[in-house]
């Protein structure tokens, strides 16, 4: 079916979209548990299917096997996605000064916590190289893929994993280190 797809006969994708909806449902629901994420994953994965349905070859295995297989990654790039969205806190009305503690509230010591530690992974990363401080960026603040991110640069796909590796175990360095300089005597 998935030739018959490559090819554009006509009714091919609907047949696809029958005979693998409930497979490619089941796989992504089972991974998700949203259905919001799920239908729109669901969709992808057919879209993905349909544009790269050439690539399937009967040699390699059947073609259950294949739409599983771009299911699962499809849903676990959409898991990542999700995971690297930033965490999302409530809001306090009491930041400031508060009288009754004596001094800052809890808040807003933590508020103020977080802008140092903010401002320390800011230096940290200012200290990598423009070309890794750029994928570092584009990847744990826009949450791009590395695909994505070698797109929109123009970087082989292997060398902006290589600097997303080798960028965050920089900045693990620097920060450890600033992290056991703060707390030795």
């Amino acid at each position: 079916m998935l030739q018959r797809v490559a090819a554009g006969e006509p009714g091919a994708a609907q047949e696809c979209l029958d005979t693998f909806g409930n497979l490619v449902w089941s796989v992504v629901r089972k991974m998700l548990g949203r259905s919001t994420d799920a239908e729109d994953t669901v969709q992808e994965v057919f879209i993905e299917l349909w544009r790269h349905a050439g690539r399937f070859d009967p040699a390699k295995g059947n073609e259950v096997q294949f739409v599983a297989t771009i299911a699962r990654r499809r849903t676990v790039d959409r898991v990542r996605r999700r995971s690297r969205g930033p965490a999302l806190e409530p809001l306090h009305e009491n930041t400031g000064d508060d009288p009754a503690a004596g001094g800052l509230s809890e808040d807003a010591s933590v508020a103020a916590e977080r802008g140092d530690e903010v401002a320390r992974a800011r230096a940290a990363l200012a200290q990598l190289p423009a070309a890794r401080q750029e994928v570092l960026r584009m990847a744990l603040l826009g949450g791009q893929t590395h695909t994505e991110i070698s797109a929109s640069t123009g970087m082989p796909l292997g060398t902006v994993k290589t600097h997303v590796r080798r960028g965050l175990m920089r900045l693990r360095e620097l920060l450890g280190d600033d992290a056991d300089a703060e707390t030795s005597p």
